[in-house]
């Protein structure tokens, strides 16, 4: 669930955001508060590279990929918009994306018809979400054509996958017991019935902790992910630290 509301001067300075002008706060079930900057514009339809494309691939079960927003930051790696969140906002875990999945590891569905630009309004209702207009642009095109419709449907569809997760605190754990296994555990700790080999945790260079990717049945229910869950329960992992967001 999100509140929402128009939140002037104060709040805005203390976010570190520009006062100009009265921006769009929205405050998460889990806490947190986004700031949707004015005039978010959708990004472009772009061309899919054709190595990628892999329609008529059955989808045998989906993934919702789990990003830890400070790690793109910190890499500054990932898309030209990261601006978006990376010096307008402070969060924690947001979702790169809803990715129906193959029966085998090696090919998934990609790319399966024509995406046209998103429009504004879904971009910006979803933006706190999946805070960047070209990786929502991404993620329609490569995986929700697979699947739905419309960005308006596969958003939907992610948004309420996304609202039925509870988010765990991982700055709540210890550094010196963070693990792959401990990311696992808080994510089941936090969603009673999701089991820990549901919870594949992908790490990037340095046990630096990239993302947790929860896999779902055809039906949306949790399972077990048929392709592992990633490093070893062992495997000592740092976390990011979130940066204060800082004026334009």
């Amino acid at each position: 669930m999100i509140r929402r509301a128009w939140l002037l001067t104060p709040l805005l300075l203390t976010l570190g955001c520009s006062p100009l002008a009265e921006q769009a706060v929205t405050e998460t079930a889990d806490g947190e508060v986004c700031v949707v900057p004015q005039g978010l514009r959708p990004a472009p339809a772009y061309r899919p590279p054709a190595d990628e494309i892999a329609r008529g691939v059955e989808t045998a079960h989906y993934l919702m990929a789990v990003s830890w927003s400070p790690q793109a930051c910190r890499t500054g790696k990932d898309y030209p918009d990261a601006d978006h969140q990376c010096r307008d906002n402070r969060f924690g875990l947001t979702l790169h994306g809803l990715w129906p999945n193959g029966p085998t590891r090696s090919r998934h569905p990609r790319y399966c018809a024509a995406a046209p630009a998103m429009k504004a309004e879904t971009v910006r209702r979803h933006f706190c979400m999946t805070p960047s207009p070209s990786l929502q642009q991404h993620e329609w095109a490569a995986h929700g054509t697979c699947g739905w419709d419309t960005p308006e449907a596969y958003f939907d569809q992610a948004a309420r996958l996304w609202d039925g997760l509870n988010r765990p605190d991982l700055e709540a754990i210890p550094a010196d017991r963070l693990t792959a296994g401990a990311i696992r555990d808080a994510f089941a700790r936090a969603n009673p019935g999701l089991p820990q080999d549901a919870v594949w945790v992908v790490l990037a260079e340095d046990h630096w902790f990239r993302e947790a990717r929860i896999c779902y049945s055809k039906a949306f229910r949790w399972e077990a992910c048929p392709n592992g869950v990633g490093p070893r329960d062992a495997t000592p992992v740092r976390l990011a630290p979130r940066g204060r967001a800082t004026a334009p």
